[in-house]
């Protein structure tokens, strides 16, 4: 299935840059946040990112979202906003259900919700703008301190099929949702992952592969839906269990791990080096819950060396064989 990514590399070309509003005052309150109901209030000087989304039919009868008619892709585009920016996303409900978009970590009043209780859902054929506001952290009045929107985070329908969108989420109306904080550093490649029941971005039998070069630094934004608990692990790699997966200095405390455990509507964000100390390969990620891997939870990070080559090829046939192997348990998603 295709990836489709609104990051910050199509956010800045073509169509996209067009959509960017100019810088506006979203309030006038600064940094620090005085309202008495410890509300998250709209941070100034963002940007207005407006986007146009479309829900709709995939010809194999899964579901998923996308930029333009017709290129529906699962996960759906990955969206980036900075610590005060807003989001105004229309939805075209090209469906013949009701659909919608649900979003988490970030601020929305009840009329952007999502959600047929809250009348905020998309009939067939319509269309609805949702809107979402960010934050930068502040210190509430009694001199508490109000986090910032920064974080990986995730959409999704909450329409399709019943009033919690189970059959959207299913079918694969899902997608990524990055908050950076200024000074953030960015990324090389991407990896949006998400375990849906017993398969991953919904394709089963196994999961999908990506490239990077080695010292690339890569991120991962990983996300979880269905009806299971699963464990995310990455061969050869580590990152801080913070909200970038970098330390912030030599003595930072944070645990350093490799394997992260993950339940429904869970989602997490890493990056890290990729072959940093350990050259270039072909690296797997999986579920280490075991049956879920024998299922077909497991796929391939591969990185190459600067001249294309990878190492351990020699192993290369033994490993399809192992791929291609029939996968038991596995479901389709449809």
């Amino acid at each position: 299935m295709p990836r489709n990514a609104f990051s910050r590399r199509s956010f800045t070309s073509g169509a996209a840059a067009a959509a960017l509003a100019t810088p506006v005052a979203l309030s006038t309150s600064g940094a620090t946040v005085t309202a008495s109901d410890d509300k998250p209030q709209p941070q100034p000087l963002g940007e207005i990112k407006r986007i146009t989304m479309y829900a709709e039919a995939m010809p194999d009868g899964q579901l998923g979202y996308g930029l333009e008619p017709g290129k529906p892709s699962i996960p759906g585009p990955l969206l980036e906003m900075y610590e005060g920016d807003s989001m105004m996303i229309k939805l075209v409900n090209n469906l013949d259900v009701e659909a919608s978009l649900h979003v988490h970590g970030v601020d929305y009043d009840i009329d952007n919700d999502g959600t047929p209780m809250t009348n905020s859902a998309v009939p067939p054929g319509g269309s609805r703008t949702y809107v979402w506001h960010s934050h930068t952290a502040g210190t509430r009045r009694d001199g508490t301190i109000q986090p910032g929107s920064a974080g990986y985070w995730h959409y999704h329908d909450h329409a399709v099929g019943t009033p919690h969108g189970t059959g959207g989420v299913r079918r694969g109306l899902y997608g990524g949702l990055i908050v950076r904080r200024k000074g953030d550093k960015l990324p090389d490649k991407q990896f949006v992952i998400v375990f849906n029941d017993n398969t991953i971005n919904n394709i089963t039998g196994h999961g999908p592969d990506f490239t990077a070069t080695l010292g690339d630094r890569c991120e991962v934004i990983m996300i979880t839906h269905g009806e299971f608990y699963h464990t995310f692990h990455m061969h050869g790699h580590r990152w801080a269990d913070n909200r970038t997966g970098m330390l912030t200095s030599v003595d930072d405390p944070t645990p350093i791990i490799d394997n992260k455990i993950c339940g429904p509507g869970d989602s997490f964000g890493f990056q890290f080096i990729a072959g940093e100390l350990v050259g270039s390969g072909r690296w797997m990620y999986h579920c280490h819950v075991q049956s879920h891997a024998d299922m077909g939870m497991a796929g391939l990070l591969v990185v190459t060396n600067p001249n294309g080559t990878v190492a351990g090829t020699h192993n290369a046939d033994a490993m399809k064989a192992t791929r291609d192997a029939p996968a038991h348990g596995s479901h389709d998603t449809n």
